[in-house]
This record gives C-alpha cells, sequence and structure tokens, in this order.
C-alpha cells in the first residue's frame, strides 16, 4: 500500500505538519486514532468541511480510526473571524445543527468494521466544567503572548472591533478538546485547515505539558481558483452541502465549471478514481479542453458523494435536456424548478411573443433584436426551433403548467415562469 502521507500529498491534501517523520512512524505502526472538528455555526457543512471529510475518508480508508468533533461548545462561541465579532447563536439553534451537521458526515465515512468512525460532541465535557476548574486545569498552560501572535488573534487586534474575551478563549477550548480526546480514546492526530493551524497546535502543546508526551497534527492547504482567489464561494454565497441551501442542481453546476487550470487538482482532492484515471483526464484536459472530461467527472463524482447516485442522474438529464440533448418534458418539477433558477428569467401573468420574452429575460436587448435572432434560425423555446417572428408559446408548452425554457443559439439559457 501507498504510504498514507505520500498518498495525502499526491492527493494535495498535505500542507503542514508536527513532524513528518514521526507521523510516518505512527501511521506504520498503528492505527492511528485522530480527529476532525466541525463546529455547528451554520444547518450545514459547506465546501470547506468536505475537503476536510475526504481526508479523514482516506486516512480511515487506509486503516485508521477517525473521531469526528462535533462543536456543541465551541460553535455557541465561534472561531475568530479576521475582520469582525460572530453574531451568537442560540443554545436551542446550535444544538439543533449539532443534529443536523451529525447527520451529514455519515455520508462521507464508514460507522462500520474494525475502524469504525465514532461522532463525540464537546458539550459534554465542557458544560459540566466550572469556571474555576477551566482556568486552574486548563488556562495555566496557556501563555498570552503566544495566543497573541496567532493569525486571527492578531488580525482582530490590530483592527477597529477589537476582540471579545469569549472569541480570544477560543483556541483554549478547541486545545482542550484534544486533551479530552487523548485522554478518552487515545487520539493523537488532530487534522484540519491549514487556516485552523494555530488553534491545532494549541492542543498539540497542551498536551505536552498536561501530560508529557508528544501528539501529531496536519492542515490540509485551502484551495484556491487560478486567480488565488478562495475556492469555494460563489456570487450568491458558501457552497453549502445541504440541498435545502444549494441545489444538487447548482452544485453540480458549481463544480462543471471548473477552470481547466484547477480541475485536475480538485479531482485529486475530491476524486477517489485511481490516479491512472486521474492522470488520462489531465492527459485529455491539456490535449482536448472542449471536451471538458474531466469537469464532467468531478461534477458527477462529487454531486453523487453528497447527495447521492440518484439525484445526480436528475441533474445530469435537466442538463443535458436544457441545451437540447434530452426531452425537457421529463425532468421531474422539482429538478426543473433548480436549474431554472440558476438561468436568468421572467416572470408574466400571460402568455406574450418569444420575441418579447426573450428581451424580457435578457437573451437579447430588445423585442426588435428578439424578432431578427428567430428569423436567423436562432431562438428555441423548450428546445423547439420558432420559425414565425410573432409566434407566442401556448399553455401547452407550459412545462409543468408553469415554466418555459428559451434558447439563444446553442448555449445562452433563460427562463420564464408564467403565473400570477
Amino acid at each position: 500500500m501507498t504510504d498514507i502521507v505520500d498518498d495525502l500529498k499526491w492527493h494535495g491534501l498535505l500542507a503542514l505538519s508536527t513532524d513528518e517523520d514521526a507521523l510516518r512512524k505512527a501511521f506504520a505502526d498503528g492505527p492511528v486514532i485522530f480527529y476532525v472538528g466541525f463546529d455547528p455555526t451554520a444547518p450545514s457543512l459547506h465546501f470547506g468541511n468536505l475537503v476536510q471529510m475526504i481526508a479523514a475518508r482516506r486516512l480511515q480508508e487506509a486503516g485508521h480510526t477517525p473521531l469526528i468533533l462535533i462543536g456543541g461548545s465551541t460553535g455557541l462561541i465561534g472561531d475568530p473571524k479576521p475582520n469582525a465579532e460572530r453574531t451568537l447563536n442560540s443554545k436551542e439553534t446550535v444544538a439543533e445543527w449539532v443534529v443536523r451537521i451529525r447527520d451529514q458526515v455519515s455520508r462521507f465515512i464508514s460507522f462500520e468494521g474494525p475502524n469504525a468512525a465514532r461522532v463525540v460532541n464537546n458539550l459534554d465535557w465542557t458544560a459540566p466544567m466550572s469556571a474555576i476548574d477551566f482556568l486552574r486545569d486548563i488556562g495555566k498552560h496557556f501563555r498570552v503572548g503566544k495566543m497573541l501572535s496567532k493569525d486571527a488573534v492578531s488580525a482582530r487586534l490590530n483592527s477597529e472591533a477589537g476582540i471579545s474575551y469569549t472569541e480570544f478563549s477560543y483556541q483554549v477550548l478547541q486545545g482542550m478538546d484534544y486533551l479530552e480526546l487523548y485522554r478518552q480514546y487515545g487520539c493523537t492526530l488532530q487534522t484540519g485547515g491549514s487556516d485552523q493551524w494555530g488553534n491545532i497546535t494549541a492542543g498539540v502543546d497542551l498536551i505536552h505539558k498536561a501530560e508529557g508526551v508528544s501528539v501529531h497534527a496536519l492542515a490540509t492547504p485551502l484551495l484556491l481558483k487560478a486567480d488565488g482567489t478562495k475556492f469555494g464561494k460563489t456570487e450568491s454565497g458558501t457552497v453549502w452541502l445541504s440541498g435545502d441551501l444549494m441545489t444538487p442542481y447548482a452544485f453540480y453546476q458549481f463544480f462543471l465549471n471548473s477552470e481547466d487550470a484547477m480541475v485536475i487538482s480538485y479531482l485529486k482532492v475530491f476524486s477517489f478514481r485511481s490516479r491512472e484515471e486521474i492522470e488520462e483526464l489531465e492527459r485529455l484536459t491539456m490535449e482536448k479542453p472542449q471536451m471538458r472530461a474531466a469537469q464532467k467527472a468531478l461534477a458527477e463524482e462529487v454531486t453523487t458523494l453528497v447527495h447521492g447516485a440518484e439525484a445526480t442522474a436528475q441533474v445530469i438529464a435537466a442538463s443535458k435536456a436544457l441545451f437540447g440533448q434530452g426531452d425537457l418534458t421529463e425532468l421531474d418539477e422539482p429538478t426543473l424548478r433548480a436549474a431554472l433558477s440558476e438561468l436568468p428569467g421572467t416572470k408574466t401573468a400571460e402568455l406574450v411573443p418569444v420575441a418579447q420574452l426573450l428581451a424580457d429575460t435578457g437573451l437579447v436587448v430588445s423585442r426588435g433584436a428578439g424578432r431578427r435572432t428567430i428569423n436567423e434560425g436562432g431562438a428555441y423555446v423548450n428546445n423547439r426551433k420558432i420559425e414565425a417572428e410573432d409566434e407566442a408559446p401556448t399553455k401547452e408548452d407550459l412545462l409543468h403548467g408553469r415554466w418555459l425554457v428559451l434558447r439563444r443559439g446553442k448555449r445562452t439559457l433563460g427562463a420564464v415562469e408564467v403565473g400570477d
């Protein structure tokens, strides 16, 4: 079997580690019990969390045992943001999100077998602890000077917002998590994102001071777009893993639109295909980029992982049908609605000529331009070419009694919703 450290490196999942040689030896002597934590500061995991779950799954498949920590207590505090204080959520809200996130993580790792995963909640050991015990038993091991040097804390100290003691204490709480998991389960490795390195190493230092032993940490890199900006945001916000917050169609399209310059890097991170398959997709991307083979493979695999095979099949069918490669009438209503929500559109109470609808959706600049598009043979309603410049759709054209799909040329799409 390939050394797991080398495997993580090839997949682009290892940016930092405390002692690589010691970590390799620990894996070789394993199995290693490791943990990765997620704070319930939202009702769903997101793109960045997915990277961590993929790393955890690779470690589990290499024979090591994951502890998935849901931060019922740290979620009440929130990791310091570099620019402003977080809005604190109610205890009831955080408890609800703990349950939702616990359900989500079960899609990515196994809770069966000799190295079955376990979900733990840090509220279980922080809630019974008094403030005096916390300060005496945990706080005494932390030095304020070192805490001030952490990037997020330093940035906040130099900003107008400053930082509250509440958020300043976050790294002490996270460090205590590692100590507790070491004591309860023999956990000797924490994983997380490189932007969490200061908090992660706080736990390593705490265990060394409190228990006199050396433990390990590794961090994944922050994935970026080709222009160096953060990957994981869309124009409308975070790339959520919950279909309630981001439709499977929008999720699929996000990965399908990956840049040629970066798509192989993303495949290495997210795909469980063999190296040979990924290298073949890399060759196709270089030699035949118009095929978008790597993007299609990436979008299908990640959407299947997150939303399941059935939802992915529906999304792919919708994507093809919108561009004339399938029957729009065969799409179920939720999938069609989700697909059309991603398109420029208009709502109308009555069926007006197609030339007007082309203008209303922004596919052309005016009704006159719409007529010219029709006369040139470039206008379609539900993939049917429009022949007459004054033609208007009928009620029989409405998909699920409500929608029309407009297309100008081969790839420019718009949506029309008909109703009050």
